[in-house]
């Protein structure tokens, strides 16, 4: 392992080689950015400990408390990092990250002049993890964390990683893709009989939809019922058990996770190693069978978490598994809402028109980081320009967060060809003057998706469905849409079928 030994020094050398560009400002700003563009959950995670020790022939020396964080960022971000930093100091053709000691800690700007911030008072389990090794665990927020964490607990509880006091269930915005997901959630944290109600309670989704969110929410309202709650990440319980063995401590370790009444694990997918993931199997039975809740999230369903051991998997897929699907426009535009809301409190003169709003939800369509990285972005640009927020200057903001391809081209023979085939009917049923049941309804979808996937005209529509007219593709349009409202499982067929039309 490297570690960086003193700062001393570390403004002069943090100002070789860049000519004309304060660095600590320069790195301030990467910062800003990373933050922006990645969401805050990834920003604490991975890059809230990342510092600047310097910048000399080309290349920026930057430190991590970890050696797990060193090897995560080199191995998932380490080309964003560089990219971003040349776009502010453009001598900077290389990053070098190491680790660094306790005396190394934020180096540049101290040297600079900066008064060092307070670090947070660790929790018990997280001075346990950090025992006998001179390691902070990567996760753990510093007093400059966007968000502060919450410290506080019940008499007797155990903190792990501290939980963001702005994910609650009062925040997390519900819409038709995690609607069971959050009633299991509230009803799991709120849940005061004996035992445990579903357990354990999987929840899986991609990146950006929530489901960290979701398990912040669940441990603030079990601690407000007075229930003992941890909240591990994959990684703080890999370095929890790791380091309670190397200092004769691991007894302890167990005792502590296996005391409490709930527990949290986030990003079970990144738990390696065969001792680790025993362990962690021994902890999940010794909790389930003792009647304490679980509740664990990942990327993937339970199947397909190649990397666990097949007990452990089964285990997992043993109780309750809900997945958080994709945002639809609806939940996009409630979510961007919510947050535009929650940044005019603190800044009164930020506006955005409904126009541009609009333009900002139907646009990005990925996941809600990056629905707050746009609102970051805005925010930027009214505050930094003092202009107000048109609908250029949001294209403009928000470029490289939509998909850089040119939407598919999509042909009215196709959708039917696809819709023909999903409902077991022939082009030819649909194009015909059939009226039984199981033709017109896969007729009317193929009239609803022509609408809202092509630029085609309702009278073109009807000509390419036979020679209807206008007003038949309008009543099949204005049905299906009424229908897919009050019907989940229609609306999840159409979407997709609108998916496999788009990929």
């Amino acid at each position: 392992m490297h570690v960086e030994g003193s700062a001393s020094g570390g403004a002069e050398a943090a100002m070789s080689g860049v000519s004309g560009t304060d660095p600590v400002a320069a790195w301030a700003r990467v910062k800003r950015r990373l933050r922006a563009e990645l969401g805050e959950d990834v920003f604490a995670s991975w890059f809230a400990r990342l510092e600047l020790l310097e910048v000399s022939g080309g290349t920026a020396r930057l430190t991590v408390p970890t050696r797990f964080l060193k090897s995560w960022i080199e191995s998932h971000y380490l080309d964003r990092v560089l990219n971003t930093f040349r776009s502010e100091v453009e001598e900077v053709t290389r990053i070098d990250v190491s680790v660094r000691g306790p005396a190394a800690a934020r180096p540049a700007a101290a040297a600079a002049g900066a008064a060092p911030k307070p670090m947070a008072s660790p929790s018990p389990l997280a001075r346990l993890q950090a025992a006998g090794a001179g390691m902070q665990a990567p996760n753990e927020s510093e007093s400059d964390a966007p968000a502060p964490a919450r410290t506080e607990s019940a008499p007797g509880d155990l903190n792990g990683a501290p939980l963001d006091n702005r994910l609650t269930f009062a925040s997390f915005v519900v819409g038709r893709s995690n609607a069971l997901a959050h009633a299991a959630g509230e009803r799991v944290a709120r849940h005061d009989g004996q035992g445990a109600l579903y357990n354990p309670l999987y929840l899986h989704a991609g990146v950006g939809l929530g489901k960290t969110h979701l398990l912040h929410a669940i441990g603030h309202a079990a601690r407000d019922s007075g229930r003992r709650v941890i909240y591990l990440t994959a990684d703080r319980f890999m370095y929890g058990f790791v380091n309670a063995l190397k200092t004769q401590n691991a007894l302890a370790f167990k005792e502590r996770l296996r005391a409490i009444d709930l527990l949290i694990l986030d990003d079970v997918q990144f738990i390696q190693g065969k001792s680790i993931q025993a362990e962690f199997g021994h902890t999940l039975n010794a909790l389930i069978d003792a009647g304490r809740q679980v509740v664990v999230a990942s990327d993937r369903p339970p199947a397909e978490l190649e990397a666990l051991e097949e007990r452990v998997r089964s285990r997992l897929a043993g109780g309750l598994v809900v997945e958080i699907g994709t945002l639809d426009e609806q939940l996009r535009t409630s979510i961007l809402s919510a947050r535009l809301a929650a940044v005019q409190v603190s800044h009164p003169s930020f506006e955005v028109s409904p126009t541009v709003a609009t333009y900002v939800a139907r646009s990005i369509t990925a996941n809600g980081r990056d629905l707050e990285g746009a609102v970051n972005r805005l925010l930027a640009h009214a505050t930094l320009t003092g202009a107000v927020v048109t609908m250029e200057t949001a294209e403009a903001a928000i470029r490289d967060l939509v998909k850089n391809r040119e939407p598919k081209r999509i042909k009215i023979e196709d959708i039917q060809k696809l819709v023909a085939s999903r409902y077991n009917v022939s082009r030819s049923d649909i194009l015909s003057e059939r009226r039984t049941a199981a033709v017109v309804k896969p007729r009317q979808i193929a009239m609803y998706l022509s609408k809202v996937l092509t630029l085609r005209s309702l009278p073109e529509i009807g000509r390419r469905f036979g020679g209807r007219d206008h007003t038949t593709v309008l009543h099949a349009v204005r049905k299906i849409d009424k229908l897919i409202g009050e019907d989940n499982v229609l609306n999840d067929e159409v979407e997709l079928l609108k998916r496999m039309l788009q990929d």
